[in-house]
């Protein structure tokens, strides 16, 4: 059985209450339910990260090196965080960074990501299936 680790960074615990408008009003832990079930149908079994703490989330991406993939909402983290940029370059499993908005048409500085190049993919935009959509593309 494949194993999926995913990983959610800054604030993502506060899905449900945080911005619905951007973010919809599942909370994280619905999200994951979606996913864990999602995984299991197609023969693969997740665990689950959150952290608003930089170096908790560098750890679990190291944590990660010998999972099947990793999916990835760095969050903020996205836009400047060079220590996880080079957490995922460093590890062997591929890893999708995910966001739930389409960070392409939100704030300039929301458009740049330093783990992008980094990553096997990237998938925005679709709201809580986005993590869907990276976890078939790591089972697939």
């Amino acid at each position: 059985m494949k194993k999926i680790i995913v990983i959610n960074g800054p604030n993502m615990n506060l899905l449900g209450k945080r911005e619905p408008e951007k973010y919809g009003t599942l909370t994280l832990d619905a999200i994951c339910g979606e996913i864990a079930a999602k995984a299991e149908e197609w023969g693969a079994a997740c665990e689950f990260f959150q952290s608003n703490s930089e170096g908790e989330i560098i750890g679990a991406v190291q944590n990660a090196s010998d999972a099947d993939g990793v999916i990835l909402n760095a969050a903020a983290y996205t836009h400047y965080s060079i220590a996880l940029r080079d957490a995922v370059a460093a590890i062997a499993a591929p890893v999708v960074e995910v966001h739930m908005s389409n960070v392409h048409a939100r704030e300039d500085f929301r458009r740049n990501s330093v783990i992008a190049p980094v990553c096997k993919g990237s998938i925005a935009g679709f709201g809580a299936q986005s993590y869907i959509l990276a976890l078939y593309a790591l089972l697939r």
